[in-house]
């Protein structure tokens, strides 16, 4: 018995090896790189793109001109969200109406729109009290949020080599942090850095929640009801709150030209970001997305090479490519969902009806009439085929009828030859007989 299992143990490795072998020499490089995957990528790092737009600008605003007012730039984003998305709700008939989702949902949508302008004021507000190297580092947290929230709300099941990815990008992340401490660029204040810190960890944890939100509505509602929603309840609570704590420093901008441009900058910036993010947390998800922006850093970096002066180091070349090895590694391996849960199971048919609604109709109940209509042509094609189907059969049962009744036909006719054939035979002998009598006399 003790040397049998150590051959089992032998087995199970030799098996286990060849099947890492079987599969390394299985694996085919364009099923992994697709031009799907080049397609997330490249839109994941032009939102990347925009953020850095954002930051610049920011940047400029605050150091150049003096400006501090995020909850002024964060309304100019969500007034162009109301302006552009909220009037396409208006025009809508059915359930897709803004009035019908206000009554159905106008409260969740108002959770959304504070969770949202909160995480935008949190970091912004975060920079006034710690560094720009923990924001950076903390800011990281909204991808084991983002990961959990996905896990128990919209039943994303991750595999290892996920998680291997999410790794990855981290340590790209800390290159890029470790390369700002080598080059001196520790910038930010330090009044208070648990403050900062609680901030940063707070906005990403609601950056988290708007984005399992999106996620979900995207997906299974539609990108037009989110951005309209998030922008009509974003202005009125960015409104609200720069009233209250913005007014004076609101008051006290020297107006030019200058800040005019800057603001106009960052504000389409935004609207782009918010624009076009539905489009690839649906063409992906809502954790791949917050991996390729994680890139946004090392844009602004490269930019500030230029036009900030910072100082340039290799780790910066190094953290981008990790990083981007992470991300085509997370998306290399798509990530399935709970099929034992009735609300992912059916959430890819809703996914599909929210896709019509985006792709061919602006009008979600043109789109249902369009698939009504779609499915009375193929139930009247399949009753059709069925009345074929029958009067083939009835043809088919008439012919073997017909067969039966002449086999029927036939089987009396033997009985009565066979019945009919004795007496037949008897009145044959007897005419014989009486021939014979007659022959003799």
């Amino acid at each position: 018995m003790a040397t049998k299992q150590p051959e089992d143990a032998c087995r199970d490795t030799s098996c286990e090896s060849r099947g890492l072998m079987e599969r390394i020499r299985k694996f085919n490089p364009k099923g992994v790189f697709t031009w799907q995957l080049a397609k997330t990528l490249a839109m994941g790092q032009g939102l990347a793109g925009l953020i850095c737009g954002t930051a610049i600008t920011s940047q400029y605003l605050a150091t150049s001109f003096h400006v501090n007012t995020p909850m002024l730039q964060s309304f100019f984003n969500y007034a162009l969200l109301c302006v552009t998305y909220t009037p396409m709700l208006l025009c809508r008939t059915g359930n897709g109406n803004i009035l019908q989702i206000l009554k159905r949902r106008w409260w969740k949508y108002l959770l959304l729109g504070l969770v949202d302008v909160e995480a935008n004021y949190a970091v912004v507000k975060a920079y006034q009290y710690t560094t720009l190297t923990s924001i950076q580092l903390l800011d990281c947290f909204v991808v084991p949020v983002l990961m959990f929230l996905s896990w128990w709300f919209l039943k994303t099941r991750y595999r290892p080599v996920h998680y291997i990815a999410i790794c990855i990008c981290l340590l790209g992340v800390g290159a890029m942090v470790g390369a700002d401490l080598l080059a001196g660029r520790d910038q930010g204040s330090t009044s208070n850095i648990l403050l900062g810190d609680g901030l940063v960890l707070l906005s990403a944890s609601l950056y988290a929640v708007s984005n399992v939100c999106q996620e979900y509505t995207v997906k299974n509602l539609s990108r037009v009801e989110f951005l309209g929603m998030v922008g009509l309840f974003g202005t009125i609570i960015s409104t609200i709150q720069m009233v209250i704590l913005e007014r004076h420093e609101v008051a006290t901008i020297q107006w030019s030209w200058q800040i005019g441009l800057l603001l106009s900058a960052y504000a389409l910036c935004m609207y782009t970001l918010y624009s076009c993010m539905p489009i690839v947390v649906k063409l992906s998800s809502a954790t791949s997305v917050n991996l390729s922006l994680l890139t946004a850093d090392l844009f602004s970096l490269f930019c500030g090479i230029f036009l900030f002066q910072y100082n340039f180091s290799g780790l910066y070349l190094v953290s981008l490519v990790v990083v981007l090895i992470g991300f085509i590694a997370f998306n290399a391996v798509p990530t399935p969902a709970d099929r034992s849960d009735p609300a992912a199971s059916s959430s890819s048919s809703s996914s599909s009806s929210s896709s019509i609604c985006e792709e061919g109709y602006d009008n979600p109940a043109a789109a249902h009439i369009d698939v009504t209509e779609r499915e009375v042509a193929v139930s009247i094609i399949a009753e059709e085929e069925q009345q074929g189907g029958g009067g083939r059969e009835e043809e088919e049962e008439e012919r073997q009828g017909g067969g039966g009744r002449e086999k029927e036909e036939e089987r009396t006719k033997a009985k009565k030859r066979r019945a009919s054939g004795p007496s037949q035979n008897l009145q044959r002998g007897n005419d014989d007989e009486d021939v014979g009598r007659s022959t003799k006399m």
